[in-house]
């Protein structure tokens, strides 16, 4: 079973739940993340929070959404917005016709401050993924009911909003 994760930039908030899907997931799903206009890097940032918390972050890196609606992609099961622009945008058709949800939370690629502060809001995003990602595995999860649990975390959690000055 495979999830796509995404996000106009992915690198931060999609690069953060691809990586908790994963090794929180233990094996039970394959989960990928993209962007529509995706930065040519992974926030530093996000690297580091995921490294403080015990995750790999050797492969991780920041991917077009192009890579995953090919022909040759694999089939994606669910695929899952993170950011309020890449539920707004115009997805290309993936094949298959997985079911979609959105997990809104707030940038924190976007807060302007010190070094302390960002980090702390990237810390924030990290523990909020967590949160939705641990109650989306909660029972266990398979391909028949993945795509149920995906919307239910999207109504059990609401958007968040984070103050960027």
């Amino acid at each position: 079973m495979n999830i796509l994760v995404l996000c106009t930039g992915n690198s931060a908030r999609s690069i953060i739940a691809e990586t908790l899907l994963n090794d929180i997931g233990k094996g039970q799903l394959t989960a990928f993340s993209a962007g529509s206009a995706p930065a040519s890097m992974p926030n530093p940032f996000a690297l580091k929070v995921l490294a403080d918390n015990g995750h790999d972050t050797a492969r991780a890196r920041s991917k077009s959404w192009h890579e995953f609606s090919g022909a040759d992609a694999p089939v994606m099961n669910v695929v899952i917005t993170v950011c309020a622009n890449a539920a707004g945008e115009v997805c290309p058709i993936w094949p298959g016709h997985p079911t979609t949800a959105h997990w809104g939370v707030a940038d924190p690629a976007r807060l302007t401050g010190t070094d302390a502060e960002k980090l702390a809001a990237f810390e924030s995003c990290y523990l909020e993924m967590k949160a939705r990602i641990e109650d989306f595995y909660e029972g266990g999860i398979n391909s028949q009911n993945a795509p149920m649990r995906a919307r239910q975390i999207e109504m059990r959690f609401p958007d968040s909003q984070m103050i960027t000055d």
